[in-house]
This record gives C-alpha cells, structure tokens and sequence, in this order.
C-alpha cells in the first residue's frame, strides 16, 4: 500500500491547486443535475411494482372503481344539536360545492381532468334518504337537497341520516356531533393539494366548527412533503452547531469550514450522480444529505484533529501534513469501507427506494473519503504558514489540563486499575437491555409521523373517536364460481333438471322427454375450465337451437326448461346467494365485536337496508331475505336510486366478487395484523355455505404489508452488514479474536439502545427499523480507531499500562471529538415537526454517543484484563507490518 499512499500524498500536497480545481470541476458538473430531480412521495412505491399484493391492490380498484379518498371532518361540539343546525348544515354544503370544484385539467390531456370524482362525493347533499313509498316500493330523495332553514329541519336530516345504517358511524357519527365528507381522487397524489385547497377555504368560513382534514393519502402525501422542507431547515442547522464545535476544538475559520467543504462536495456529487443516472428522489433518499453530511466529516475531522496534535512551526504545514496523512491514510480506507459495506448492504432489501438509498449512500462514503485524501492536504498547503501562528496543541497553554483531558484520563485510570468492575456493570447493563428488547412490539401509524401539534395528528385523533374510523381496507370474497375455475357440477344439474320436468310433467307433458334429451345432449358437452354460469349458457344456446320449428307444445315445455336454466344460473351468483349474505353479515359482526374494526360497509348492508325498507321500515325487519328472488328484488330496487353505481363499489356486476369495505378507528399496524388474524379464525372456525376465497387490498393494508418487508428486509440488511463488516475487521486485524472485539462496543450499544425502546414503550417502526440498518456502519469507526490505535503503541511499548496512558492522550481527544462533533451534529433533527426526524435525531445521538463511550470504557478493560491472549502476537519485534501501523480516524 505504500506506493500508492505516497502517490495519492505527492499528488495532493505537491499539485494541490490541481487538486483543487478537479474538485470544484466535479462539484458544479454533478450540482448541474440537480435542476432535474424528479420527487417521488408515494409510499406505494417502495413495493416492486410486480408485488403480488400491490398488483391486486390496483386491479381491486379497477374492479370496483374505488378511489383514494381525503376525509374532510367537521365537529360541533358546542351546540346541543351538534352540526345538525342550520348555520353548521349551510357552511357543510358549502364546503361541499366548494370540493365539486377542486378539478384540473391534466396537463398531458387537455380532454381529461383531474381531482376530485363528483359523483362518488360522500356528503349530506349528495347521498340519498331511502324510505317507503308504499308496500312492496321505495322512495329515494336526497338526504339535504338545500340546508334547513330551521332547527327542526336540521334535526329531520340528522335523525333520517342516523336511520340509514351505510351512513351511522361512517357519515355521520352516532352522537350527531360531527360529519365527514368523503372526498375521493383521481389520483391519490393529489391528496395534498386538495388538503392546502381545502385549508385555505375553511380559514375564509368562520362559524364555531372544528374542521379537521385526513385520510392516508393525505398523511403519506404530508409526509413527503415535509420531509423535504424539514431537510431545508435542518440540514443548516446542523451545520451551524457542528461549525460551533469545530471553532471550539480548533480555533481557526480557515480549518473549520473545511469539512464543509468535504461535506459539500460529498452531498452534490452523490446526489448529482443520482438524479443523473434518473433516479428520482424518494422519502427515504431526501435523508441522504443529512446522514452524508456527519458522516462525510469523520475523517476531515480526524486529519484537523491529528493535525493540530502535532504541528509545529519547526515541521511546518507540508511535513505535519505529510505525516498526518501517512498515519491515517489506511484507516481512514478500512473505516470508509466498512461504513459504505454497512450502507450498500441496504441493496439486499427488498424496497427499491431502499436498494438506491443504500448504493447512493454508500457511495458518498467512498467520494467523501477520496476528498478528504486529496483535497484536505490540498487544501491545507494552500493556507499561508503565517495564519497557522499560534496554531496547534503546544501552542495552546493549558490544554492538557481542560476538562476533555482530564475525564479521558481519569477514564483510562478506570478501566486500568477496575477492569472488571467495568465489565460487571456492562454485562448487567446487557442483561437489562435484553430483557427490554423482548417487550418491543412491531407497529407502525402514518399519523403518529407528525408531532401531537400537527393539524394532521389533531384530525386523526378527533375524527377516529367520532366515527368508524379513517383508514380504509378491503376485504375482497369471490365466489369458486368465477370464471375460470373448474368447478361446474354438471351432474347435478342434469339431475335437477330432470327432477324439475317430471314436476312440471302435467301442464307440460313434453317437458321430461325434452329434459332427458338436453340432458343427454349435456352430458356430451365437456365443462372444462367453464364456470356453471358459462355451462349453463351453453346448454340454454342448445335448446333454443333445438326448439327451433317446434310445435307450441314443445316450445312452451322449452320455455319452462329455459326458465329453470335461468334460476340455475342466478343460483351461481354467490352474492345473490342469502346464505352467503348471511354468511357476510356473521363475518362482519364478528370483527365489530373484537372492537378491531369500527365500521363495515357491503352489499349484505345494502341488501338488509332496502329490505327493512321494502317491507315497513321497521328494526326487525333489518334482514337478509329468506329467497334468493328477494335478494334480487333488493339489488333491483337499489339500482332505481340517484346513485345506482354505487353499488358497483361493493359487488361486481356479476356478482362473483364482493368488497367488505373496512374502517379502522387506528393507524396502527399491529391493529391490522390482528383484523387479518381474525379474519383467517373465522374462516377456519365458520365453513362457507359456497366455496369463497379472500384476499386483502387498499392503502391501509399495503402499509401492513410493506412494514413486514422492511422491518424483516433491514434487519437481514442489518445481520448481512454485520457479518461483512466482521469479516473486514478479521482480515483487517489478521485475527477471529480481534475482528470480534472490534464488533462488541457495537453490539453493545444497538442492544442498549433497543432495549431502551422496548422499556419505555416506543414502538419498533419504519424509521428505527432503517436506522438499525444504517446505524452499524457508523458506529463501528471508533472501535477500529481504538484497536488499531492500541496495536501499533503496544507494538512500541510493550506493555498495556504504558499503552493505556497513550491512548488516553491524542488517540482518546480524536476519538471523543468525532463523537461530539458527529452526535451532536444530529440533535438539530430534534426541532423537526416530523416524529421520523426526531427519532433519527436521537436515536443517532445515541447510538454514536455511547458507541464512543463503550469504546473508551469497554475495549480498555477487556484489554486489561486479557493483555496475555490479545497481544501474545504482537511483540517490541513486530512493529513493522502494515496491519500495525493501520490506525483510523
């Protein structure tokens, strides 16, 4: 390695101007990318777009034409009718006209618009009253044609909306205090700007009501866009503290700025590189910069570090440099390796924004550590020896004596002469720790990403405690019916026939001669991959080819035959089915009753509802009909409302498929884990009365899904980075036994930082699960620092107690000063609005702070105490290998 360290060095100190002007080349070609970038703030895509679950999620909106929806909530708590008064109904309508109107033309088809769907609006004006007309007949009538000009009007729509089961709990909450208008999208990405739409028009209403807006789409979409404002805010603020601790170590502007510039330079290219190569800039990429910007710093840090430890005015700036470089040069290339290893092993993942965040990241590691080797000495031969006056730890009185110096030194005092005191408490802290991580619960919510104050936190919980819920999934049923599944029982159905004709034998005596035909004719026609309906079909075609130029006789017998054909046909479609009605409305009670489900909406709802209403509007009388033909009398008279297709968002037209349409009063994932658990029990306990399969789609439940692949993708990721850097570090150290000790302040630190989690109660999420991930690549530097470090003295001394004294002088201050800079340096994502921000910002301080304090209290003490077995190799006669001069930043 020595050749091409010295290259690199001659090349940076003796050509430096070049150095620098290749450098600001390559800055301003990548920043020139950046007026390209492409933002991507939709969850959904951190699922393959050929993922099986997101695949059906999209054809389940297909199939029923459902939309995402954004919840607009409003809340009377004042009046003693709630909103159901009339200034509260008028400014309701309002908002309602005021949504018809958030429509764009699209702006890559003109013919087309975009916004909110009109007709699918879910709103007091625009839903329909259902009532009856007379025996055996239904009136519909919109449910608030105009806003009431009285109370007594006011209180009429309140207690018809209050009767209509589809719309207590969902609509209109069952204490009449407030009402949601369900807002549905053409696109769910236009979710925030019908929220800042909306916004802007309920501050222009006034009146006493809490207006609250919400919906997944609208967290996720809120999400994103913050993040990428709170990267504006706290990218600079965290520049300036780590500036603050860098003038306080080295006291000069000219070498503070420095590492800004490495920093700089790190972020511009990565991220240029990234928008060139067309990647767009995802949730997860928006937090490049602020982790390249710390981690960018480590090794300039080091070398200003080193630097200002032993320069002197006799050495001058090219020899102290030179040195510094020579010491460094190799463990600043094993520790940006193992930190870019634990990053790209983010690339196993199986989320795509992850696999890109991983690579990009890693390689702005790798840039940051060719900078730091080229341009730092570059630039520090271009700062005048005279500004370097008075510059340095001899030219500081006193420094020996400041209070860094003093607690490193009466640490290393601690770990020499109670080693075992040390490594007592730490096994007890361990244990303590892991007894924590077994009450970590895996859960994630969208909406406890922002803070209690956020308008968005605030609508989710006002609005979940007065309704069913605002997270949407679906449970979508389909019949074993359907086509192409190979289940037509053609044999009972020839049987049926037969039976039926010999019934009808004496009003029609050719009917069971013809049915015994057809049904010989039948048994010749192969049913294959058909579906009854399909089978069905094929033998009414056959008749009627038969029945052609046949006498009145034997077309009326035909006739009937056709006729029983036609209700074998309806029988088929499972959801005219009342059994399987029947069936749907157990299912449904049964997920109310675990209180996991707040509201279920179906076609069994619907069915019920027009029943009570088709027969005299009473309670009991809220039922499935008994006969498949008054199902279908339901469907008839639904279909006969101002909005028959809504139908059609609960049941296919051929009604094979079904949609239970469920609201959750929480965001949290492990809510959903246990619906979908109940649903798998009830399946299991309560057979079917016809064959049905399910399968789950919509947004609440893809984030179900997308939590399980990316806490278990990250923490392979995770175990993946481990083992890779552990190999590193045992080829690195020549050593099994080394390379493990170099990975335990690590192990340490994530399991005390987790069993911290799990002792106060937070949840192990999306954030902290891609923070375990990338943590280990970070925090593993100071432990090879030390290591290393402590080799190469040994190697000089020959015995631990003079090797502790010095690595508790320079190798300790270089330590501790790249933890308070690089922790520190995070502790401005604290003043984010976003709870994701905050955790980063503390899980990072804290997994870097107590890295660095398990290295200097850990490592020493097991050192002590096993001096024999970790350095029995290495003797005042092996100073000279390469493996012992590495010592890192």
């Amino acid at each position: 390695m020595n050749r091409p360290k010295e290259a690199v060095i001659n090349l940076a100190t003796n050509h430096y101007k070049l150095v620098a002007v290749a450098f600001a080349v390559i800055t301003l070609i990548t920043g020139a990318f950046f007026p390209l970038v492409v933002m991507d703030t939709d969850p959904e895509n951190m699922l393959e777009k050929s993922e099986p679950v997101r695949v059906f999620h999209n054809e389940t909106k297909e199939r029923f034409n459902l939309s995402d929806i954004v919840v607009l909530g409003v809340i009377n708590r004042n009046d003693p009718d709630g909103v159901f008064n009339p200034a509260s109904l008028r400014r309701i309508y309002a908002l309602t006209n005021f949504a018809k109107s958030l429509r764009w033309r699209d702006s890559e088809d003109p013919d087309r618009f975009e916004g909110v769907i009109e007709v699918d609006i879910i709103a007091p004006s625009v839903v329909d009253h259902m009532s009856q007309a007379g025996p055996g007949t239904i009136r519909f009538e919109w449910l608030m044609q105009e806003p009431p000009d009285s109370r007594e009007e006011a209180r009429a729509i309140r207690d018809k909306a209050l009767s209509n089961p589809l719309l207590k709990g969902q609509m209109v909450s069952e204490d009449g205090k407030a009402i949601c208008i369900y807002l549905p999208l053409t696109d769910k990405l236009l979710s925030y700007r019908v929220y800042t739409e909306l916004r802007n028009q309920i501050a222009a209403l006034g009146g006493e009501e809490e207006y609250h807006i919400i919906g997944l789409p609208v967290a996720e979409s809120a999400v994103g866009v913050e993040m990428f404002k709170q990267m504006s805010t706290a990218s600079p603020l965290a520049m300036i503290v780590i500036l603050g601790l860098l003038l306080l170590f080295f006291r000069r502007w000219t070498l503070v700025i420095l590492p800004m510039i490495v920093a700089t330079v790190s972020i511009v290219s990565s991220m240029g590189l990234m928008i060139a190569l067309g990647f767009p800039v995802h949730i997860l990429s928006s937090m490049l910069p602020i982790f390249l910007m710390s981690i960018a710093m480590v090794d300039s840090v080091h070398v200003l570090s080193e630097f200002f430890d032993v320069y002197t005015p006799e050495k001058g700036r090219l020899e102290t440099i030179r040195e510094v470089m020579n010491t460094l040069f190799a463990p600043m290339l094993y520790t940006s390796l193992t930190t870019s290893a634990g990053f790209l092993s983010l690339t196993l993942a199986p989320i795509p924004p992850a696999r890109v965040f991983g690579a990009f990241l890693s390689l702005g590691v790798m840039i940051a550590w060719l900078v730091t080797i080229l341009f730092v000495p570059a630039y520090i031969m271009m700062i005048p020896e005279r500004r370097l006056k008075n510059f340095g730890l001899r030219a500081q009185q006193g420094v020996k004596q400041n209070l860094l110096t003093r607690i490193l030194r009466e640490t290393g005092k601690l770990t020499f002469h109670h080693p075992k005191a040390v490594l007592f408490v730490t096994a007890v802290a361990v244990a303590v720790a892991i007894w924590g991580i077994t009450k970590i619960q895996i859960n994630d919510n969208y909406a406890k990403r922002f803070a209690m104050s956020h308008p968005i936190r605030k609508a989710d919980i006002a609005l979940n405690q007065h309704f069913g819920g605002t997270y949407t999934a679906y449970l979508i049923l389909e019949g074993n019916g359907a086509p192409g599944l190979p289940n037509v029982d053609a044999t009972r159905i020839r049987t049926e026939l037969i039976r039926h004709a010999e019934s009808i034998r004496d009003a029609y005596p050719e009917a069971p001669r013809l049915a015994e035909q057809l049904a010989a004719e039948m048994s010749r026609v192969t049913p294959g991959s058909r579906s009854i309906s399909d089978f069905v079909d094929a033998s009414i075609a056959l008749m009627q080819r038969e029945s052609v130029g046949s006498s009145d006789e034997v077309y009326f017998a035909w006739q009937e035959i056709e006729t029983f054909l036609a209700l074998e046909k309806e029988k088929v479609k499972v959801f005219k089915n009342p059994e399987v009605l029947e069936y749907m409305v157990g299912l449904q009670d049964h997920l109310l009753a675990t209180g996991l489900v707040g509201k279920c909406n179906s076609v069994a709802d619907v069915v019920r509802k027009v029943n009570q209403e088709l027969i005299d509007g009473r309670d009991e009388n809220f039922r499935i009909p008994r006969k498949l033909q008054g199902v279908g009398e339901c469907y008839m008279q639904y279909q006969q409302s101002h909005r028959p297709n809504d139908l059609w968002h609960l049941v296919t037209p051929d009604f094979m498929q079904a949609n239970i349409w469920m609201q959750f009063p929480t965001g949290d994932s492990m809510n959903t884990k246990a619906t979908v658990q109940a649903v798998d029990a009830y399946f299991a306990n309560h057979t079917p009365p016809v064959g049905l399969t399910y399968r789950w789609a919509g947004l609440h439940y893809l984030n179900r899904v997308l939590e399980v692949k990316l806490v278990w993708g990250f923490l392979k990721s995770f175990l993946g980075s481990f083992l890779i850097i552990l190999l590193m570090m045992t080829f690195l150290f020549r050593s099994i036994l080394w390379g493990v000790l170099c990975m335990v302040p690590l192990t340490v630190t994530l399991v005390a930082i987790y069993g911290i989690t799990g002792l106060i109660g937070k949840d192990y999420d999306l954030p902290i699960a891609v923070l375990s991930a990338l943590s280990i690549g970070m925090a593993v530097d100071f432990a090879i620092h030390f290591l290393q470090r402590s080799r190469a003295n040994y190697a000089e001394r020959g015995s631990w107690e003079e090797t502790s004294e010095q690595m508790f002088g320079e190798p300790a201050r270089a330590i501790s000063r790249n933890v308070l800079v690089i922790a520190i340096g995070f502790l401005p994502l604290l003043t984010a609005s976003l709870i994701p921000y905050k955790t980063t910002g503390i899980m990072l301080f804290a997994i870097l702070a107590l890295s660095g304090v398990v290295t200097l209290l850990f490592l020493p003490a097991v050192l002590r105490v096993g001096e024999k077995s970790f350095f029995r190799n290495v003797s005042y006669a092996s100073t000279a290998p390469e493996a012992m001069e590495v010592r890192t930043k």
